[in-house]
Order: structure tokens, then C-alpha cells, then sequence
């Protein structure tokens, strides 16, 4: 009996080992599945079944792609943990450089869309670390992979697949090099193909789209996505709250939707600072920390920015990273402006931003009132593929 449990016991040991180490392997397009998309797809553009079947068959299933749509960090980490990864001081120095870099195009698409350039820039940065990491995967690859391997989205993934066909036919771009991330979101701002076609700007008409480099059109592109989704200019975004203890077995704050006004969250018992009106809408928010559950109101702005990625994490990682790189570039401009050393002057002095050497030092910031300054980790570390933007 101990030979066989101690046999059974190797066998799923072999059995996982073996799970773990799946490769890539084609789609086959013989498949009932694939056969009905290629239909379809034929029957509702101009491409050829014979055009269609070369394409998908050149396609590579990747279980890697599978085990990253499950677990990404939004659904896997607490706040306390998500926030180091993008507020580190690496990531704020390199969204001042870029906003000094881009400011024409952060301004102008500012401008366009009525979204402050802190937030344009803090999305890029989120999401790719301001154009540097966008992805490794081929999105063929992922979209086939999920359109077909993954049942619990498949039908949004092979409406992905098919908005990935037309746009790189209708802009000349080869469906068998364009990369992205594991769930096939594409350039800079991580546009999902539906997206791309429908949200993103040719900024400078000049008769194409590039979301990879070409920063007028990145910029406008993100913009108007968040214009689109219902931003509302220079409203803010997120205050500080706090709850008296005998009301938190009362609220939620774990729903991210607009149910609740300003008026009443305050009926509610929820403290906070806010210019807007009472019947303006709003969300409680409950953060959970190192140091237990924390309270924050989301506005319409918040809302629209879980537009982008349907997490509030996601969104108060971007207010965050706004704020502080905000702060930053403030104080770039102001020692320019600075006269030369010796020379009168009235000017205030400028305090340097302190980098914490811990995750929970604050640091000065530019957010609204009633907000708490964020803290920024001193550590910095490659941030992963955040959750997908639908």
C-alpha cells in the first residue's frame, strides 16, 4: 500500500511538473470554433477565408498567457502591496522627464480633451512605464490564444481578434509582428483593439496612427478615451475620508459604481472635504492597508479613470502618480524661473520632495484639497501588466 501511494504521489507530482512546463503550440484551425470565427470574419469584411486561415494558423496558443489572465495584481494584491510597485521614485522621476520631454503634446491633448496632462501622463506610466514596456507577447498569439483557450472570455476575445484583424489591415501593420501584452493591448497607452479603432487620434493628420512613438497621437489618444467615458473638466477625482466606527458595519465601499451622492455619503456618516455639490455623484472606497481599512470618496473622474482598468486600485495608483509627478515638475519649473545665484530675489524657496525609506513616508503633493499627500516607496521595481481595460 506504501508503494502505491508513494507511485500515486510521484505521478501527480510528474503530473504538475508537466503542466507547468506546457509550450506553445499552434492553433489548429480545423477546430468547429475556429472555423465559425474564420466564417464569420468573411462574411462580415473583406478578407478571404483562404486570407483568414493563413493568418490563425500562424498563431501560437501560449499557456503562459492563460496563467497571467489569472492572477493579475489587482485581484491578487491589497493596496499596501499594489502601491510600491507604482510609486517608486523611479517611476516619478521618469514621468517628470517625460512630461518636461512631452510637454507640447501633453498640453495640446490636454487642451482637446479637458483632462489635466498629470493624468495623461500618469496612465502612461502605469501602464507601460511611459512607452518603455509594452509588451512582449505577439498579439496574434494572445488574442488567438484567449479568443480560443480561454472559455471564460471567449467570446470578448474574438471580438478583440477581429477588431485586431481590421486594424492591421486597414493600417498597413503585420498582424504577425505587432507585440503587446498578454491580453493583446497594443503601444503606449495599452489600447485594446476595439479600442485603438474607435478612441485613438491622429493628432498631427498626417494620415496614420502610432501608439508605439509617435507622442502627439499617444497623448490625444488617452485623452480622448477618458473624454469619451465622461470626464469632467477640472473637477477632482478622489479626497481623503474618514468613517466613525459605529458606521462602517453600515457602508460598502468595496462597489465600484457611481450609487451615492456627496449628500449622501455625508447622511451616511462619511467625513470629507469636497467643492462639488451635494447631489454630485460619488463612491465610498475602502482601502485596506498595512495598517488596517482606510476610507477615501471617488468622483466621476475615478470612475471614469476604472474606465481605463476596472479597478479602484488601478485608478488611485494613477491619481497617486499624477500627483506626485505633478509636484515635481512644479519644481522644475520653478528653479528655471529661479534668477541666477547672487541676484535679488522673492521668490519661495524650494523644498525638495523627500523619498521615503519605507512605503509609508509622505512626500509632498499636488492633488486636491483634502487629500492626503501620497507616500512613495524608496524601492523600484518592473511593474506587471495591470488588468485589462474593459
Amino acid at each position: 500500500m506504501r508503494a502505491l501511494t508513494g507511485f500515486k504521489h510521484l505521478f501527480l507530482a510528474a503530473a504538475v511538473l508537466a503542466a507547468s512546463c506546457e509550450t506553445a503550440g499552434a492553433i489548429d484551425i480545423r477546430r468547429p470554433e475556429v472555423k465559425e470565427f474564420i466564417a464569420h470574419v468573411a462574411e462580415t469584411s473583406a478578407f478571404s477565408k483562404h486570407q483568414l486561415r493563413k493568418i490563425l494558423k500562424a498563431a501560437q496558443s501560449q499557456p503562459s498567457i492563460i496563467e497571467a489572465m489569472d492572477r493579475p495584481a489587482e485581484k491578487s494584491k491589497p493596496w499596501s502591496e499594489y502601491r510600491p510597485i507604482f510609486l517608486t521614485e523611479r517611476r516619478i522621476r521618469e514621468g517628470t522627464d517625460f512630461w518636461l520631454a512631452h510637454r507640447r503634446a501633453l498640453d495640446q491633448a490636454s487642451i482637446r480633451s479637458g483632462v489635466a496632462p498629470e493624468y495623461l501622463a500618469a496612465i502612461l506610466g502605469v501602464e507601460t512605464y511611459y512607452g518603455r514596456l509594452t509588451g512582449s507577447y505577439r498579439v496574434l498569439d494572445a488574442l488567438a490564444t484567449l479568443a480560443f483557450d480561454y472559455p471564460a472570455r471567449a467570446k470578448f476575445f474574438r471580438d478583440e481578434l477581429e477588431q485586431f484583424l481590421l486594424l492591421t489591415r486597414d493600417s498597413g501593420l503585420d498582424p504577425l509582428s505587432v507585440r503587446g501584452s498578454y491580453a493583446g493591448a497594443m503601444g503606449a497607452p495599452q489600447f485594446m483593439p476595439s479600442n485603438y479603432r474607435r478612441y485613438a487620434v491622429d493628432a498631427e493628420a498626417d494620415g496614420r496612427i502610432n501608439l508605439w512613438t509617435d507622442w502627439p497621437d499617444v497623448c490625444e489618444s488617452v485623452g480622448n478615451y477618458l473624454k469619451e467615458h465622461g470626464w469632467n473638466h477640472g473637477e477632482p477625482v478622489l479626497s481623503e475620508a474618514s468613517v466613525a466606527p459605529d458606521k462602517v458595519p453600515d457602508l460598502d465601499g468595496r462597489t465600484l459604481a457611481l450609487s451615492e451622492t456627496v449628500g449622501s455619503l455625508r447622511t451616511k456618516g462619511v467625513n470629507f472635504d469636497s467643492t462639488l455639490a451635494e447631489n454630485a455623484p460619488a463612491l465610498l472606497i475602502a482601502v485596506d492597508d498595512a495598517d488596517g481599512t482606510h476610507w477615501r470618496v471617488g468622483y466621476n473622474n475615478f470612475y471614469v479613470i476604472t474606465r481605463y482598468n476596472h479597478s479602484a486600485l488601478y485608478a488611485m495608483a494613477v491619481f497617486e502618480l499624477a500627483a506626485a509627478v505633478k509636484q515635481r515638475v512644479l519644481q522644475n519649473d520653478a528653479a528655471e524661473a529661479a534668477p541666477v545665484a547672487g541676484a535679488p530675489s522673492a521668490a519661495a524657496p524650494i523644498t525638495a520632495i523627500p523619498v521615503a525609506a519605507a512605503p509609508s513616508a509622505a512626500v509632498p503633493s499636488a492633488a486636491a484639497p483634502g487629500v492626503t499627500a501620497p507616500t512613495v516607496a524608496a524601492h523600484d521595481e518592473a511593474a506587471p501588466q495591470p488588468a485589462l481595460p474593459w
